[in-house]
């Protein structure tokens, strides 16, 4: 059964590890010192099963939402759970820490994903359609 558990700066080899299964990439050595991030890892014994991160963000208004960067699980867990678990850490999480909304994109044919995020409580943004673009600094 996977174990699921927030990654802090003692955990930065773990994280290392879950960035290289992941993401295929080295972890920044100062990552999990940014203010307001959240990363959480699923294992099995020594294995990394599953991951999710991203950030809680200020808003002008005094309140401040997540923003679900990435959940993944790999291929050989997937249907037991682990997914959902990641993400009910990552809201919890948010919730204690004063967040009161939470964004995520997913493709629009991820029917896993999306099943997973309408039954978390999740629904499709109602400001019509979005596109989304990427700037490289």
């Amino acid at each position: 059964m996977a174990n699921t558990r927030m990654i802090s700066v003692p955990d930065s080899a773990l994280l290392a590890r879950a960035t290289r299964t992941f993401m295929n990439a080295d972890a920044g050595p100062d990552y999990l010192k940014t203010p307001g991030t959240l990363v959480f890892v699923a294992t099995d014994g020594d294995e990394i099963t599953g991951w999710c991160w991203g950030s809680q963000l200020a808003r002008p208004d005094g309140t401040s939402m997540l923003y679900l960067h990435q959940l993944e699980v790999a291929e050989a867990h997937r249907r037991k759970g682990i997914g959902r678990d990641l993400t009910e850490a990552f809201i919890h999480a948010g919730r204690e820490a004063g967040a009161t909304k939470m964004f995520l994109t997913t493709g629009a044919h991820n029917t896993p994903a999306r099943t997973l995020y309408t039954s978390l409580g999740g629904g499709l943004a109602t400001q019509g359609a979005t596109e989304n673009y990427w700037f490289l600094l």
